[in-house]
């Protein structure tokens, strides 16, 4: 399944991905009304945390739904005010320097273990938010990252079991003040101003992607071609992330997990030919299967 965030009035609620259009779920009760209205999900966490169960009698809904009319409850994706596909992740764990060619073009060794960071909930945004640039950076670069999204509590589990932990992927766009995260050698500032990790515009459940090691991953930034590559690329899969992060911590549903980008950032490039983020400029994250996740960067008038 194909999942949203519609935003509505300060809160976020479900919407599923179909043939016919977006199905606004808290509409379609209200519409047609259900005997599972009870147990329903409505928001995307509720979903998450329901696991097999919540997904079980969602599609059931959804399946139950009249084959012709709808008008109350369908959207097309161009009425919809995106919220991030996952609103309230427990954690926001990131991996870096995880794309070969990419430690490759920042004169980076290759890592023996996953380089892991946090940001935070405030950087969270939707597909089609304008994010401000912060006045204190100059140097504010993309990344196209591949998200994994847990949906099974995961403590010491093994490679093999990793993924069955997994809920789904979606795309983000982890936001990098490089002047800032190069400061010091902590990256938290760098990557942690508000907005940094437009998130969407689907959560798409695993079932729906198969395997996420081998999936398209671009940065398209004003039309132009930035960041072309595959996940297959990573130094640590998805499989060995999940694994990794689950032997010192605990992941719970709904954690987000942002697993790295490809080459082809403005960092990686000579000194003279970097062009850093600035307002006005257009930035498309496109993943194979997950979609396009689009902003546009405004300057900040806070």
């Amino acid at each position: 399944m194909k999942l949203i965030s519609i935003s509505k009035q300060g809160r976020s609620t479900l919407g599923v991905v179909t043939d016919r259009g977006v199905i606004d779920v808290e509409l379609a009760l209200a519409a047609e009304g259900s005997r599972a209205a009870s147990v329903l999900p409505t928001d995307v966490m509720a979903v998450i945390n329901g696991g097999d169960s919540a997904l079980s009698t969602l599609r059931g809904f959804i399946e139950s739904l009249p084959a012709t009319g709808g008008d109350a409850y369908i959207r097309s994706e161009e009425e919809i005010d995106w919220a991030p596909c996952v609103t309230a992740p427990n954690k926001i764990i990131c991996v870096g320097l995880n794309y070969r060619k990419h430690a490759e073009e920042t004169n980076a060794p290759i890592p023996q273990f996953p380089i892991l960071f946090n940001k935070f909930n405030n950087t969270l945004t939707g597909h089609l938010k304008d994010i401000a640039v912060p006045k204190v950076t100059s140097k504010l670069d993309y990344e196209a990252e591949l998200v994994i999204v847990i949906g099974k509590d995961a403590k010491y589990v093994s490679k093999e079991d990793a993924l069955g932990h997994v809920f789904g992927y979606c795309a983000v766009n982890d936001l990098s003040a490089r002047d800032l995260q190069l400061r010091t050698h902590q990256w938290l500032l760098g990557k942690s101003c508000d907005g940094f990790s437009p998130l969407g515009p689907y959560l798409v459940t695993a079932d729906e992607v198969g395997d996420p090691n081998d999936l398209a991953i671009k940065a398209v930034v004003n039309g132009d071609v930035r960041q072309n590559s595959n996940t297959s690329d990573m130094i640590f899969r998805c499989d060995e992330i999940v694994s990794y992060i689950s032997q010192h911590m605990t992941l719970v549903p709904g954690d987000i997990i942002l697993t790295g980008t490809p080459e082809g950032v403005v960092l990686g490039l000579p000194e003279a030919e970097q062009v850093y983020l600035k307002p006005g400029d257009e930035v498309t994250i496109e993943i194979e299967k997950l979609g396009k996740l689009t902003n546009r960067f405004v300057a900040e008038t806070v």
